[in-house]
């Protein structure tokens, strides 16, 4: 039973977490003045916490480890890979047409991550 919370916290998790990536992409293509409210720069932190830790904890309940399991080193290679696109995106892209890029391409990487996790595979388009 507390397997199933917990994996329920988790997916609560990454619904927040890529809907406000989505929704500040938004912003970032609007120029807006939210991305620099203070709440804005520390939900994220808070939202990708409880993600991050959910995911852990069901890894070490589960016994699946990545490196071990191909699908799950997937996902933790594609969320590296989604972290520096997001980081690009939202901060450190010079000009806008760099910053939509990594919004798309981290939007992208998004996806196929809760593929992977749907599946289990990690070559879900073979």
């Amino acid at each position: 039973m507390l397997y199933f919370a917990l994996k329920h916290i988790h997916v609560t998790s990454v619904v927040f977490s890529g809907s406000f990536f989505f929704l500040r992409g938004l912003w970032m293509l609007r120029n807006s003045a939210m991305l620099d409210r203070r709440w804005v720069r520390i939900a994220p932190h808070c939202i990708d916490t409880a993600l991050l830790a959910s995911a852990i904890t069901l890894a070490a309940w589960s016994g699946q480890y990545p490196f071990v399991q191909s699908w799950l080193s997937a996902k933790v290679i594609a969320l590296a890979a989604y972290i520096m696109l997001g980081t690009v995106a939202l901060k450190r892209g010079r000009t806008k047409t760099i910053r939509v890029g990594a919004f798309v391409a981290a939007l992208a990487v998004f996806f196929y991550i809760v593929a992977v996790a749907l599946t289990k595979r990690a070559a879900i388009f073979a």
